[in-house]
This record gives C-alpha cells, structure tokens and sequence, in this order.
C-alpha cells in the first residue's frame, strides 16, 4: 500500500520509496524531513483542495506536509496500534 491511501490515524512504516520517480530536490527535502526506509508515520489529514492536497504526515514528533504524488511513491506497512 502507498502512503497516500494509508488509512487516517494508522501507524505505518515506510517499507520503499521510488526515489527514481521524484525530482532529485524534492527526493532531498523529503529524506531531511525523515521521510525514508524505517521510517515511522502515520496520516494525520488529507486536505480538501486538489484531490486531497497537501497531506499532513506524523514523522516522529514532527508533523509535515507533502504532496500526494509524493505519498504515492512511498510503499508502508500498516502497524498495529501496540507495536507503534
């Protein structure tokens, strides 16, 4: 499953990310952001503009915006709430 049909308020954590299908600086901001293999994260919200743009993603203690094409690169595994 991609990021951006990862249910609200599920644990995940990011399995893959298609680096080759982001532009290298956006590939850049999202890796400083935390946004990588091992990762962490959970949807917070999804917007209402757009097609659900921007994306609010939990990144351990942080809470960022990315864009949904940007979630749709990145592959998580749902987690169960007690192992998150």
């Amino acid at each position: 499953m991609t990021l951006d049909r990862l249910p609200l308020g599920q644990p995940a954590r990011i399995s893959a990310v298609d680096w080759a299908g982001l532009d290298p600086v956006e590939g850049r901001r999202l890796r400083a952001l935390g946004l990588d293999a091992g990762a962490q994260v959970q949807l917070a919200h999804r917007g209402i503009f757009g097609g659900g743009d921007p994306l609010a993603v939990e990144v351990g203690r942080m809470v960022v915006a990315i864009r949904r094409n940007h979630a749709r690169a990145m592959t998580v595994e749902p987690m169960t709430a007690d192992l998150a």
